[in-house]
């Protein structure tokens, strides 16, 4: 039992069924990285036939951010009422309705409309399908498969770019909205398919369904000991005691996830308050250390780092694309192997070189040095990629499988919520920024915010590979009384 319990044995090998419906629920997260990577080449045309100003451009860009952290703030609360399942197949259906509304849009308010509705479903599926994920995986294999919507969401920008490259030879009414509408269709399909995949476990043991619970977990793990292990650690987790036969005998776990936000803002608990800290503050430092500006307008600084045409800018953002899911999926082979902190932190070293590099070469490249034009090219794949190999997996990661599992949706919809308001500052503010202080001076700037990130996830991140998602709250409370004995030495 505590061998299945720790990975040990048959739970090293990863279960096919749990790999499979971790795959089927992170498909939605195609959807709203493509939706990341179409706007921006989608936007050099938009402003051309709508002819729009740099104002409109960037509070189209950003938007669908804002309209994400409605979606995100109700997501928790929804999927602890509905279940895990039919939250992703409403996060789909209104990802669906958005993007019809931009394929048609007439006119610039519109498409407002359609990346509002789209960015509610973005928020939606954003906190749902990590958590699904997270709770459907065993311990020796959550990094992987709760990364795999990090992973979709880079293939989907990199679906994006190459819908940008192809479509763009369509006439310039047309080429546009194909770009943004064609993703109703794979979300669609998706929300159908995802009635055939089984509810969270979790989630089933909240509502006093254990019998059920048991039945997919006998399903998503190795063997019927380890299946036996980690129902038992649910329940205890859950305050649910049962019978033989799964007839539920005292429960203490409120099954509509009622009072929470009063256990996480008014009266947490020393190791609640240090979780909340570490997720909201991983979702803040992945926006704040500028990469939403580098995926986002890569057209416009690569236009400022010497590429001119159109074609080749859309090309070169098929790069960015490229190296983005390559790096994602090292990482997610590695999570399991090396932990979360050690890639974190090298990712953060990297990422504070590369952005000075980009800082430097922009800069010069204003002053017509040619030698800094293959500077900021290199520099900017290279931040793209340490972020890929780190901070863009980890941060979902980590902020999916920290929280109790009383606590685990809704605090998950508070670190996504952060998330999507710093998305949308850097999104919307990017272009009057580098106005203000220059190119460089802005990534200079993204630089300095890598350092205070990577001293706060030093301090504050635990590592939680291998363990138990009903012990990860422990981890927190020995690492804050490790801290308390060491503030009272310092006092003595």
């Amino acid at each position: 039992m505590e061998r299945a319990r720790r990975g040990g044995g048959e739970s090293k090998r990863w279960n096919k069924y749990a790999f499979a419906c971790s795959i089927i629920a992170s498909l939605i997260s195609i959807l709203m990285g493509y939706d990341t990577g179409v706007m921006s080449g989608a936007m050099l045309f938009i402003k051309e036939d709508l002819k729009i100003n740099d104002v409109q451009v960037e509070v189209l860009a950003g938007i669908l951010n804002l309209c994400a952290l409605v979606g995100s703030l109700l997501a928790g609360r929804t999927s602890d009422w509905i279940g895990r399942r039919y939250t992703i197949i409403l996060a789909s259906t209104i990802f669906f309705v958005g993007s019809i509304l931009m394929g048609i849009s007439p006119s610039y308010a519109i498409l407002m409309t359609g990346r509002c509705v789209a960015g509610i479903g973005v928020g939606y599926a954003l906190v749902i399908a990590p958590v699904y994920a997270t709770e459907i995986s065993s311990p020796s294999s959550r990094g992987f498969l709760t990364s795999l919507p990090e992973i979709c969401i880079s293939i989907g920008i990199l679906l994006g770019y190459v819908s940008n490259y192809f479509f763009a030879k369509l006439p310039l009414k047309y080429g546009w909205r194909a770009m943004l509408g064609i993703a109703a269709l794979p979300s669609l399909a998706l929300a159908i398919g995802i009635l055939a995949m089984p509810e969270s476990p979790r989630w089933l043991v909240i509502q006093g369904r254990v019998k059920d619970a048991r039945e997919v977990l006998l399903k998503v793990s190795n063997s019927k000991e380890e299946a036996e292990a980690r129902i038992s650690e649910i329940k205890d987790a859950a305050g649910i005691v049962s019978d033989s036969n799964d007839v539920i005998t005292c429960r203490t776990t409120n099954a509509k996830g009622e009072g929470v936000w009063k256990e996480l803002y008014l009266r947490p608990t020393p190791s609640v308050r240090r979780i909340l800290v570490a997720a909201t503050g991983i979702h803040f430092f992945e926006h704040a250390t500028g990469i939403e500006a580098v995926v986002l307008y890569s057209p416009r600084i690569f236009h400022m780092a010497g590429v001119t045409t159109k074609k080749k800018l859309l090309l070169a953002t098929v790069g960015v694309g490229a190296t983005k899911t390559s790096f994602i999926l090292v990482a997610s082979l590695l999570l399991d192997k090396l932990g979360r902190r050690p890639l974190l932190l090298t990712s953060l070293f990297g990422m504070f070189v590369s952005l000075s590099g980009l800082g430097l070469g922009l800069t010069m490249v204003a002053h017509n040095h040619k030698w800094a034009i293959a500077l900021s090219i290199s520099c900017l794949l290279s931040n793209v990629a340490f972020f890929s190999i780190g901070l863009g997996p980890i941060t979902w990661v980590y902020s999916s499988e920290i929280f109790p599992l009383r606590l685990r949706a809704q605090g998950a919809s508070l670190g996504v919520a952060v998330n999507r308001v710093m998305n949308g500052i850097i999104s919307m503010t990017f272009i009057s920024l580098y106005k203000a202080i220059t190119i460089g001076g802005s990534f200079f700037m993204f630089s300095g915010i890598a350092v205070f990130a990577w001293f706060f996830f030093f301090f504050f991140c635990p590592e939680t590979r291998g363990v138990p998602l009903e012990e990860i709250e422990g981890i927190f409370r020995k690492e804050g009384s490790s801290n308390d004995k060491a503030v009272e030495l310092e006092e003595t």
